[in-house]
Parts: structure tokens; sequence; C-alpha cells
């Protein structure tokens, strides 16, 4: 097998038993890169100056037996919302074209100091707002599994990346389900950590109390590995939090008997497609098989999770984005007469326009007079959403659902309908408003080859109860060993 195409794991063992050097596996992403990217355009930038000087740098503590980490040498893809020193974040926006952080992100600065290789920049939705990446300023990623169809969003070209071999690994980030719907989509495996669990510091922010860094594997177990190095607390975080980290791989259950999955009849909905419901309980009836039990719960207020979404998220996104104003950070139209011309002229070119629909819609919620009336009462319900889970994890252990209700569609058909495009995430936004965590994992395929995704979510900070659900069922299933053909 190419070194390209083998998992964190099989690369480690042979990194450290020496037959091959991180150059030798960083060769073979890069080869794969030039001869799939054209079709997938997942990457808006490499880093092979940076990679191979990375790669060098852990041989050398490979050769020496120097704090070699189950990542040393193993190449990772980057969301082009997080800040790398003295290269270019763009957030997929012409906004912040150009623009070169001064200092890494904190999951950034982990991985570097566990001797990751960092090969670039991926594609994402604009300032992550989107279920496609066709909000990017640049290009739309395609999904490896049909080019003809989006990869998800906003963490596309991550997943894409992933799922094309692109990169052993790479980090999404997920606000309302950027992370989890197109690992869905794209046969992957991502988590979207308890809130607080991964810093922020360094992510460029959307929606400041939900946004979360997690990473994009090819395996449960690979993912396992790198949230171990990625979590755990960062005093330059303020909502980070103080509690510690397991060895989620070395914590496995070696069996599921017993445990508790709960499915929620609120998420097995009309309209959902029927294959994808099917897969779904096929994975149910595989965990049952394996002595997990299983029953109906009910999440009485999920019906209105989507409502209170973008409400909370457009209000915090249109705070967040009011410091690209042209004068401190981004674009600046140098065609204006006087400093409040060039702010709007400045906003208006800079801005695509999903993000100009979400900063108008945050700065209304939050207006006087509709403060009370939208966001207040948002909050509320979203305090409603918390409790149910609260009471469902008091009898279940994980919750098991569908990751998204379609495969994925074809680029462009969704586009011109904004509301339809939002419909893509009401699975695995009420878990994020509640700041839980939760996974989607390779659960099988439909008539048409397109990957479905299992969402298992847990308690806050029981994501070793995840890990243990879903890498049994990797155990006993092969749907994540499935590549696309490109």
């Amino acid at each position: 097998m190419e070194l390209h195409a083998q998992t964190i794991e099989q690369l480690h063992e042979q990194l450290i038993q020496k037959t091959i050097k991180p150059s030798d596996i960083l060769d073979s992403v890069y080869k794969r890169i030039e001869a799939v990217e054209p079709a997938v355009k997942a990457y808006l930038m490499l880093t092979k100056e940076l990679a191979y000087a990375m790669a060098k740098s852990a041989e050398e503590r490979i050769m020496n037996n120097d704090n070699v980490t189950e990542i040393t040498g193993i190449p990772i893809g980057l969301k082009d919302n997080m800040c790398l020193d003295g290269y270019e974040t763009t957030c997929a926006a012409q906004m912040l074209k150009g623009y070169k952080p001064p200092y890494t992100a904190t999951a950034l600065e982990k991985l570097q100091r566990a001797g990751a290789v960092f090969t670039g920049k991926l594609n994402m939705d604009e300032f992550a707002f989107g279920s496609s990446t066709e909000n990017s300023s640049f290009h739309t990623t395609c999904n490896p599994y049909d080019i003809s169809r989006v990869p998800g969003g906003s963490s596309g070209g991550s997943a894409a990346a992933v799922a094309a071999d692109m990169c052993i690994a790479a980090l999404g980030s997920d606000t309302g389900g950027s992370i989890k719907q197109p690992a869905g989509l794209c046969n992957v495996t991502g988590i979207r950590p308890t809130y607080g669990r991964v810093s922020r510091y360094g992510l460029i922010a959307f929606g400041s109390s939900l946004d979360q860094i997690g990473p994009m594997t090819k395996t449960v177990r690979d993912n396992a590995i790198l949230l171990k190095y990625l979590a755990g607390l960062d005093e330059k975080d303020s909502t980070s939090a103080p509690i510690a980290v397991p060895d989620y791989l070395k914590n496995l259950r070696s069996d599921i008997k017993g445990m508790k999955i709960g499915l929620p009849k609120e998420y097995f909905i009309d309209g959902m497609d029927a294959e994808v419901k099917s897969k779904v309980m096929d994975a149910v009836r595989t965990l049952q098989d394996a002595g997990a039990r299983v029953e109906e719960i009910s999440m009485p207020h999920t019906e209105y999770a989507l409502d209170v979404y973008y409400v909370v998220a457009p209000a915090e996104a249109s705070s967040n984005l009011a410091r690209f104003d042209g004068v401190q950070y981004g674009y600046r139209d140098t065609t204006a007469d006087n400093m409040i011309d060039m702010y709007k002229k400045s906003r208006a070119k800079g801005f695509g326009r999903e993000t100009k629909r979400r900063i108008m819609l945050g700065t209304y919620v939050l207006s006087s007079g509709y403060y009370d009336a939208y966001y207040k009462k948002a909050q509320k319900v979203r305090t409603l959403i918390k409790q149910d889970f609260d009471r469902a994890f008091a009898n279940v252990d994980v919750i098991l659902t569908p990751t998204s209700p379609t495969t994925a569609f074809k680029i462009g058909e969704k586009a011109a309908d904004p509301l339809t495009m939002y419909l893509s995430d009401i699975f695995t936004i009420a878990p994020n408003m509640a700041g839980m965590p939760g996974i989607s994992v390779p659960a099988g395929f439909d008539s048409k080859g397109l990957p479905i995704g299992m969402q298992v979510m847990a308690a806050p900070f029981a994501e070793q109860a995840i890990y243990d659900l879903t890498a049994f069922y990797q155990q006993k299933t092969n749907w994540h060993l499935q590549k696309p053909r490109l």
C-alpha cells in the first residue's frame, strides 16, 4: 500500500522501526496531491518548504529517540481559519487575502511540539459560513467520491483531503456541524470535541460560544490518537477547560457489552433519505448483536435547534467580524473619500454574499428592540435543548443518529436557496448548541456510491465513550476502508 494511503498507526510503526523516513511519507503525499488536487481542489496553499523542514526535524527526533510521539513525522492538513505564524491565513475570504498572522494557534503549536508535519492550508466556506464549501471566495472543493458533488462544509477541504489521501489527517473546526457533516459526506472520521476540550486560541472566530477545533482522520483509532495531542487546558483561552485528557487509544474498551445507546425519535424524521436511515439502522443492529442495549428516547426541543442556531450563531458572527473593517485587519478599499465610505466599500468588496447575509441577520437580532424578542429568547431555548441532552445522558451512555439527512448533493443544487442549505446541518446543530461532543463515522454507501455517515454523541468530556463504541464498530465493518476512485 502506498504511504499516502496508510493510517497514522501504520506509518508510526514503520517510522519507529526505521523502515521509512518522514520525508518518504511527505514525498508520497505531495505526489498524491499533484495527481488528484486538480480534480478535488481541497487545498488553498501548500507549505512545502515548511513541511520538509518539519519532516527533517521529525527524522532527527526518531533517529535520536528524542521525544517521539505517535504523530511525529505524520503529514497533517490545516483548515485555513487556524493561524500559522508567517503563513497566509485567509478563512477562504477575499477580506483576508494576503494576511499573515504573527502567531500560531495553540492547537497547531501542540502538533508542532509533538513532531507533526504541516502539508498546507485547506479550503473552506468563507469564515466557516456554509455546508458545502461553495461559499469559498477562491474555489469550490469537490467530493472525491463524485466530483460533481459537494464535500460538505465548512471543513469540506479537510474532509476531501483526508478522503482522497492528500494528507494522513487534517484539522477542521465545527460550529454547527462543520466537522461532522463533511466527514459524513466524504466517508472519513471526524469528531467535534466537547466545547472547551481544545483551545480556540488562534482559531479565527465565527461563533465564540460554539466553535471547536477537531481532528478528521481515516479511522477512529487515528482520531483518538490525534485528539490526545490537541486537547487540554490553555491559559490563552478563557473557555479552555481544566480537565485531564485521557489516553483515548490506550483506554479503548475491548467490547461494548452493556453500553446503552439512545435513538432519539426526533432525528429519524419524515423526509430523510430512506437509504440513509436504512444504513444507520443496520449499524444499530450490528451494535446490538455485539451486546449494546438500544432504546428509543425523546429530545422534545430538537425541533427548535435550527431556529435557535440561526439566531445565536449569526449574532456572534456579526460581533466577531466587526473587526474586519479595512482599518486594522483585512482588505481596504482605496477609492473611498472618507472613513465611513472606506468602511462600507471595504466590507462590501471584502465579504461574500453568505457572510453579508449572516452579518445582517446577526446585527438585526442584536439591535435595540429585537434583542429580547430574538437573541434572549433563543438563549433560553438553547438551555432547554441542553436540558434534553442532560436528561438523556442520565439514562444512556451515547446517542446515535444519522450525521446528515441525505448524502452529498450536486454542486450548485442548493446554492440559490440558503434555507434548504441550512437544513444540511439539522442533525448536528442541537448537540453543538449544548456543547456536547459528537463524531461522524462511515456507515455505508447509497445506491449511487455516495457515503453515509453515522453520528454518535456523548455527555460533556465523555469522548472516551464515543471512541469506545465507534472503534468497536469499525472493527466489525469495513466501510471506512473503502476509497474513492480518482
